[in-house]
């Protein structure tokens, strides 16, 4: 027997089969037939249906001789009021699989259908501790076939299920395993219409993601689980994430603007859509901190931002992916000493030249690289752009410090007064 160590010294890594290239879409009935489904229960939302684009994948459903119903009224950022509605709109349906067809937030909604249609329960069951009961799935659910219309969150190769509770103002989350859809079908023609505020938005999303994770505790340095089954699904910074998010960061850093600039630029899609899914791999593995921890109050507490240019969003709201940059570059500031080598290195994939700098400049290499980025992107100057003030900034902590599950990723220990100085570093950065 190995000698006992108080660390975790397990690298675990589970992924998604994903099936990625122009016209992948069109494989949707193969893989529907493949696992046997014949009643599917289809997520979407109203721009899809808008665009046509939610009227062809049912079709393609139909044409396979499977019977679908369609849910198309996913909300952007899943609150629990709107994943209520969803639940209450499924009951009585019956369905042995599901297809998720939009973003980050429908396939996160669809992922709830599943979970709470197959082991039925209070929704406060299942979210995270200290805010729900955080009880643990109970077994496999039904083959979610996940379809992204964004090049962002990743959620197609992830175990988590993000939402807003409304009364609380908090953003928060559920996490596990049997969470993590059964098949990613990653096609490039379904992000051409996508505006560019949501390509800016979820681009940037993906660039936290691979970002965090590089930078996060590793996994080593993390007390050891009593048991497989209390390990976390985010185990730290190891060697296996670290390959999905260096090729992340790269190809998003390098992408992105050409992306935003040009929408039917189809290289630029490809690789953000690369980016997206290596960067899913790599957090649903590795795992997030500062910048989400801290996002999740800046988009649960907002009360008067409608970002421009974002379709059907008629109320305050911040899309996930801005709510974690405007945190970004006070983050990275804040975390740098505690791993200069590690910061570094995703500077230089970020495309800085690091030879010859001073040790100040290194610490805002990452920082001033992410806020050129945001200027370019259109994003708001930080939170005082969001109509945050400094007087919001101990609410901002206390919901931060709900995060924990995030925050114990961060290689630097974080405090209420660090978490002070953090927001009021985020409040303007130029």
């Amino acid at each position: 027997m190995a000698e006992w160590n108080p660390n975790n010294s397990i690298i675990t890594m589970d992924t998604v089969p994903i099936r990625f290239g122009i016209g992948a879409t069109e494989e949707i009935a193969y893989e529907i037939g493949k696992r046997g489904i014949k009643k599917v229960m289809l997520v979407s939302d109203p721009h899809l249906r808008e665009i046509g684009l939610l009227d062809t994948v049912e079709a393609l459903i139909r044409d396979s001789g499977v019977s679908v119903v369609t849910y198309d009224k996913a909300h952007a950022e899943p609150s629990d009021l709107s994943l209520k509605q969803a639940l209450s709109f499924q009951e009585g349906v019956d369905t042995d699989g599901y297809v998720a067809l939009g973003g980050g937030s429908t396939i996160d909604t669809a992922k709830a259908m599943n979970l709470y249609g197959t082991y039925p329960a209070p929704l406060q069951a299942y979210i995270n501790k200290p805010i729900g009961e955080g009880i643990p799935v109970r077994g496999p659910l039904k083959p979610l076939i996940a379809v992204p219309t964004t090049a962002g969150t990743g959620s197609e190769s992830t175990t988590v299920i993000i939402m807003d509770l409304l009364d609380l103002h908090l953003k928060t989350g559920i996490s596990h395993p049997y969470i993590r859809p059964t098949v990613g079908i990653i096609d490039h023609l379904n992000t051409i219409t996508m505006p560019p505020v949501v390509t800016a938005s979820t681009g940037l999303a993906v660039l936290c993601h691979a970002l965090e994770s590089y930078i996060s505790l590793s996994y080593n340095a993390r007390p050891r689980s009593m048991s497989p089954d209390d390990r976390p699904a985010y185990i730290g910074s190891n060697p296996v994430s670290d390959l999905f998010c260096r090729e992340a960061i790269t190809l998003a850093s390098k992408y992105l603007r050409r992306a935003y600039f040009q929408a039917n630029d189809l290289e630029a899609r490809s690789q953000m859509l690369m980016a997206s899914t290596l960067a899913g791999f790599g957090f649903g593995n590795a795992g997030v901190h500062i910048p989400h921890a801290m996002g999740y109050p800046v988009a649960g507490m907002i009360r008067d931002y409608v970002a421009p240019g974002y379709p059907n969003r008629t109320k305050s709201q911040v899309p996930h992916g801005m709510s974690c940059i405007v945190n970004a570059p006070a983050s990275f500031r804040f975390t740098f000493p505690a791993w200069p080598e590690r910061h570094e290195d995703a500077a230089r994939m970020m495309g800085v030249d690091t030879s010859g700098m001073t040790t100040e400049q290194l610490a805002n290499a990452i920082p001033d690289t992410l806020i050129q980025l945001m200027k370019d992107l259109d994003m708001p100057n930080g939170l005082k752009d969001l109509n945050y003030q400094e007087a919001h900034i101990p609410s901002l902590v206390d919901g931060t410090l709900k995060q924990q599950r995030l925050l114990v990723n961060s290689p630097r220990p974080v405090t209420p007064s660090a978490l002070e100085n953090i927001f009021r570093d985020a409040m303007s950065y130029w």
